[in-house]
């Protein structure tokens, strides 16, 4: 399957076959791809939490509107910003490039995001929806279905998930074989509408 054509067949999927297992492979094939997703700095401020438990998948679905795609995907990933990323060992981020890339970018790091909780939050947020966006692209090439979710109380969530206090949950992705189609596409804005050329 070609970029384009997992792009168009993308769709948001909130019924699946409960039964079907990924297998450890697909797994570990689907996150690896996923840590390829761009991030600010290289800081891959990402952290892919994979719900396994049933029992903590059922606490989560209640408190996820009862979602049921929770408990019944084949994989329920939780994607966790760590915002304080920036400051844990920078060096290790860059320690394959050149002494001379090294030099210059992990002192910038902490130039950069120093005193600034704006950007360590908004960073880590953005690096998480590419991941994410990378993830559902890669599953639809693997032949499964993704739905992304933000519907679930974030609060109860990290809690149920023991997150350190510097880390965020940005959003799921249910990953699975789909029983029923997407409904039909709600009604694209043209690319008139969305396009601005210079400025508004």
């Amino acid at each position: 399957m070609n970029v384009t054509t997992a792009i168009e067949t993308r769709r948001s999927i909130k019924s699946y076959d409960a039964s079907h297992k990924m297998t450890e492979a697909e797994i570990n094939q689907l996150i690896s791809l996923s840590m390829l997703s761009p991030t600010a700095f290289n800081i891959q401020h990402w952290r892919f939490v994979m719900v396994e438990d049933a029992a903590l998948r059922q606490q989560i679905q209640e408190v996820s509107w009862n979602q049921a795609q929770v408990t019944e995907a084949s994989a329920l990933i939780v994607l966790v910003a760590d915002v304080q990323a920036w400051a844990k060992q920078p060096e290790r981020y860059w320690k394959d490039a050149p002494q001379a890339v090294q030099d210059f970018l992990v002192p910038a790091i902490t130039q950069y995001y120093t005193g600034n909780p704006q950007a360590q939050r908004d960073e880590a947020m953005r690096s998480c929806g590419m991941a994410a966006m990378t993830m559902m692209l890669a599953a639809k090439e693997m032949g499964y279905d993704t739905c992304p979710m933000d519907g679930f109380d974030f609060d109860a969530v990290a809690k149920l998930l023991n997150l350190p206090a510097d880390h965020i949950p940005t959003m799921f992705v249910t990953v699975g074989k789909a029983t029923k189609e997407a409904w039909p596409r709600g009604g694209q804005l043209s690319i008139n509408d969305v396009l601005i050329k210079n400025k508004f």
